[in-house]
This record gives C-alpha cells, structure tokens and sequence, in this order.
C-alpha cells in the first residue's frame, strides 16, 4: 500500500500510483513536474508553497485547494478550469481519482479555526483509501474516518502532538499509519519513535521521514 510513495519532509507528500498526486508539497529538491493532481490542505506557508508547487506542477496538473487560496493559484498561472475548490464534508472527483474532504481544525488551540474550512483528504487509489489529515486535533469527524493508510501530525504545537495522534490512530484503526507533520518546523525526529511505541500492535507503523 505504500509503494509509490514518498513522504519528502514535514507534510510534504508525494503518491506515484495510477496517478500522480502531491499534497501540499513543501521544500522539494528538484524538478519533477509530473503532477497529475496537486492538493492544498489549507494557506499556511508549510503546506502552502507556490516555489514548490512550480517544482511539481505540470501543464495540464489539476490543483485542489480551499476556496481561500483560489485568487493566489490564478495568479501563479492555473486556469479556471485546472482548478478545484473544496470545502470540508464533501466528495469530489479529479482525473478519475475520488476523493473526500474531511474537516481539519484545532479544538484547543487558534491556528486553525474550524470556520476558515481547511481540510483533510480521503483518496481512493487502486482499491485503497488514503487519509492525508492535514493540520488537525482530534476531532468529531475524524474519528469516524475510514481509511486503510493514515498519515497523522504528531508534531504538536500546531497540531496533535505524538501521544493524541497515536490515540486517533488506535481508534481508527488503519491497517498501515505514517507519523507526518514533525522534524522541520515542529516536532523531534524521535517523536516518530514514540509515536509508534504508542500504536496498537495490529497496525502498521511505517516511519518514512528519515
């Protein structure tokens, strides 16, 4: 379920299968331009960032965004019809790939309130379902996620800490779980590690930040 695919650094991830899919690329090193499908989870600098888009971007890549950012990836050069604004609870539909939003918001905390109607995504891809959460606590919504991979923000701060995405993790139940959101801005490198002494033994915990 994990082959094909890369996490770069912090949320930066990329899914190399029957499509290719970033979401929220974030200090990538070279050139790629081979997105088929580039999806924004919200306009922090971190998840938001048009130098990395440039790097990843193609002629025809469709960008996913919140409604928010729509003026900015017009001006960075995506026409109209490239473009896809989302809001939370919804299903949407991208060069054949389905996917779903879910509600990223803090509970306790003021960075990302639940009104500005940031987002998570739910990703089908060759019969399985990816749960990217985007910058989240645990929340009435994502408890409910279905999902056969999860990547989860364990950095803290900004978002759950280690020990709160490892109680999401065990109560959704993903076969395999990637630690995301840590080691750049936020977060140690040996959260990860902690992170996984946390998750309950009949799920996966695949650490791909090195």
């Amino acid at each position: 379920m994990l082959e094909g695919i890369k996490v770069f650094c912090h949320s930066s991830i990329a899914i190399r299968k029957e499509k290719t899919i970033y979401i929220d690329p974030f200090k990538i090193n070279e050139n790629y331009n081979d997105a088929d499908i580039i999806m924004i989870t919200h306009d922090h600098f971190d998840h938001y960032s048009e130098q990395d888009i440039e790097k990843v971007r193609k002629s025809d890549s469709i960008i996913v965004i919140p409604e928010s950012l729509y003026t900015k990836v017009l001006k960075i050069g995506f026409m109209e019809q490239n473009i896809i604004t989302v809001e939370p609870n919804k299903k949407y539909i991208a060069k054949n790939v389905k996917f779903t939003t879910i509600p990223a918001y803090n509970v306790d905390k003021q960075f990302h309130p639940k009104e500005n109607g940031w987002v998570g995504y739910l990703i089908k891809l060759d019969g399985n379902i990816y749960y990217i959460a985007g910058d989240t606590d645990i929340t009435t919504e994502n408890r409910d996620v279905e999902c056969d991979v999860a990547f989860l923000p364990i950095g803290g701060t900004y978002t759950m800490n280690y020990e709160e995405a490892a109680m999401l993790a065990n109560i959704i139940k993903p076969n395999i779980v990637v630690p995301i959101h840590y080691g750049e801005i936020v977060g140690k490198k040996e959260d990860a590690e902690k992170f996984k002494s946390l998750i309950n033994p009949e799920i996966q915990c695949e650490i791909l930040i090195k």
